[in-house]
């Protein structure tokens, strides 16, 4: 959880603004979403609420392309910021070292493999880059890497919005692990 307001209510304790969100997030993360580089603060605002909303634990790795405290962020989260579990990594180097049995999944365009095809385990690592490049090619070939993999679009399209690629990846990991800790 990252909250800079000591005055805020945490995970597990009521919400001012929604009464009806007081429960904790789950005892180990569903999977790890990373976002290497972002750099829309609607899109990452967007990824704590799916973050809150499945379990998934998001972390965000600088240089970030906003503020943490922009008001963006913050409206794209609404309030689910004190339900998610979010860290921020100086550098994908930390946020490796920080899970160092995790398997890692690349999502990007070129790749053959389909993201469904994979067998996820819970602590996966789920990794996408910024949104208007993807993945850097030296990412890419991190000896970290387990697969690259990519979400089929039809001919000719460029690219999904981001959050919208990891909340496709996240649901499917979820479905497979039989929606653990849903209801």
């Amino acid at each position: 959880m990252m909250n800079d307001d000591p005055g805020a209510p945490s995970a597990g304790t009521a919400n001012l603004a929604n009464p009806h969100l007081t429960a904790p997030p789950p005892p180990a993360p569903l999977v790890h979403i990373v976002f290497y580089e972002p750099r829309i603060a609607g899109n990452t605002g967007a990824a704590i609420r799916l973050a809150a909303a499945t379990g998934a634990r998001l972390h965000l790795i600088e240089p970030l392309g906003f503020d943490l405290s922009e008001a963006k962020l913050k409206r794209a989260g609404l309030d689910y910021h004190d339900l998610a579990v979010i860290d921020v990594h100086k550098n994908l180097t930390d946020c490796f070292a920080a899970l160092p049995e995790a398997r890692v999944f690349a999502f990007e365009v070129q790749a053959s493999d389909n993201f469904v095809n994979v067998a996820y385990q819970q602590g996966d690592i789920l990794l996408f880059g910024p949104e208007p490049t993807g993945i850097p090619e030296h990412v890419l070939n991190h000896p970290r890497i387990t697969d690259r993999v990519r979400i089929p679009m039809l001919p000719g399209r460029r690219s999904l919005n981001l959050t919208n690629c990891a909340s496709i990846a996240v649901y499917e990991a979820w479905r497979q692990l039989g929606f653990v800790y849903g209801t």
